[in-house]
């Protein structure tokens, strides 16, 4: 790991140094910034998202953590001492930090199951209605008819668009939390 303070982050930061930085970074399985000004902390998570085109989680438990909990792809607040400004700023909001592991190795890949599927079945009922259209429009010879009324339409998406996603998203957990828990690898797929 790498233990940088703000005062040797502010010299880091400068372009001279910068590829010098993120290469030995890249390096480190961890890399820990204490003392760092709220500046220095949305610069340096920019500065990773940008250049190492990584995807980065910011997380921050007061107001000096805003700007970096904004810069990151996710950001996490934690609601603490130094109040809610960082819970307010953030996509997911924990109460405390040991909280973290669960949100990510848990709730973060039934998320993501979760998505990917539902993005799956969108292809397939949008598709299933267009190829319905589609060879519609040869039966009545292109006339640009509506094979349906538009209530019709409207209870198809519905039904198709809302029941599905609330069911599959309450419902579908491929792996049990204990198993998530116990096993982090699953997380790298």
């Amino acid at each position: 790991g790498l233990v940088i303070d703000g005062r040797t982050l502010e010299h880091v930061l400068h372009d001279s140094l910068q590829s010098i930085f993120l290469e030995l970074t890249e390096k480190c399985r961890a890399v820990v910034c204490c003392r760092a000004t709220p500046l220095q902390k949305s610069v340096l998570v920019r500065l990773v998202r940008n250049k190492l085109k990584a995807m980065t989680l910011a997380v921050g438990d007061g107001a000096n953590d805003v700007s970096m909990i904004q810069v990151a792809d996710t950001g996490v607040g934690i609601l603490g001492q130094e109040g809610m400004q960082a819970v307010m700023a953030s996509d997911f909001a924990i109460s405390q930090f040991r909280h973290l592991r669960k949100l990510l190795l848990v709730h973060g890949h039934w998320c993501y199951t979760r998505l990917t599927n539902m993005v799956l079945y969108f292809f397939y009922k949008n598709v299933a209605y267009v190829n319905l259209l589609f060879w519609y429009q040869f039966f009545c010879g292109f006339s640009g008819t509506s094979m349906t009324d538009y209530w019709i339409l409207i209870l198809f998406n519905l039904l198709f668009t809302s029941v599905p996603p609330i069911i599959y998203g309450v419902l579908d957990k491929d792996v049990s939390a204990e198993i998530l828990m116990q096993l982090p690898q699953l997380y790298m797929m």
